[in-house]
């Protein structure tokens, strides 16, 4: 049966870690690939090298911070339709949002893929923890018109926010904590609620599996991680979903982004 391989993945600079994705896109043999933080204005954006490596890319980006992408490998997926870049009508200059119906080469429907990068909070009760929580409440509501438009739809990204405790090392360091206070994990949850399921928890998982760990005190090395990078599916897509997983290899590179690709396989 047809397969399509996607993935999300926070970079921490594209720049910096460009032939690493490129080198994991051929190991991997991901389709579609949402990126987060690329930390690029869009002409220095590398479209040629994606080109050249046998991918279509649509971006939005800025200098030092934020910025989004969604690559596709021309030979299974056949195009980039209704891109959006940025949330529509949302007052507010951070790149942190691009979709695009991608339809399957081999054939079947589009598919509305979504890439997000989440504001961070930085701490309760601040400006940007409340940015945060208005950022999401108004991405909530465009899911659910692009949803009633795409009932297939896919919302992968760097979602600043642990679902659980079992996607934290240490529930009780974590509890109340930013990126896992109630009001964040409430969010996430109205989120879910339009009809996205949470395709890593559709199967059976190693504990302790996380998808990002901090830089400081040895926190890859020690195993002292979150897992905030999610793939969320639609209620129609969930009996396609054969596999979600998080990848963990790029994050032993030399020079790795901080976070590691959040995978998910469908099959036709």
């Amino acid at each position: 049966m047809p397969q399509l391989r996607l993935a999300s993945w926070n970079v921490n600079s594209l720049k910096v870690r460009l032939p690493q994705v490129l080198e994991w896109l051929e190991l991997s043999r991901t389709d579609a690939l949402v990126l987060q933080e690329t930390k690029l204005t869009d002409d220095l954006f590398p479209a040629e090298a994606f080109r050249e490596a046998g991918f279509d890319a649509v971006f939005t980006g800025q200098k030092t911070y934020n910025g989004v992408a969604l690559v596709t490998r021309k030979s299974t997926v056949s195009g980039l339709e209704a891109v959006e870049l940025n949330i529509p009508g949302y007052p507010d200059d951070q790149k942190r949002f691009v979709s695009a119906l991608i339809t399957p080469a081999a054939g079947g429907d589009p598919i509305r893929f979504c890439g997000a990068y989440f504001p961070n909070g930085q701490e309760i009760g601040t400006s940007k923890y409340l940015y945060k929580l208005d950022w999401i409440s108004t991405l909530s509501r465009h899911l659910k018109k692009l949803l009633e438009a795409s009932p297939r739809l896919i919302l992968g990204g760097d979602f600043n926010i642990a679902p659980a405790e079992a996607d934290t090392w240490n529930p009780a360091y974590w509890e109340g904590k930013i990126l896992c206070s109630p009001a964040e994990r409430g969010a996430l949850k109205r989120l879910e609620a339009l009809g996205l399921r949470d395709s890593f928890r559709l199967f059976s998982q190693p504990a302790e599996t996380f998808s990002w760990w901090d830089y400081r005190q040895s926190g890859f090395e020690k195993n002292h991680g979150l897992r905030i990078d999610l793939m969320l599916v639609s209620d129609a897509l969930v009996p396609l979903v054969k596999e979600a997983a998080i990848d963990a290899r790029p994050r032993g590179n030399a020079q790795p982004s901080d976070h590691a690709p959040a995978t998910l396989l469908l099959e036709y």
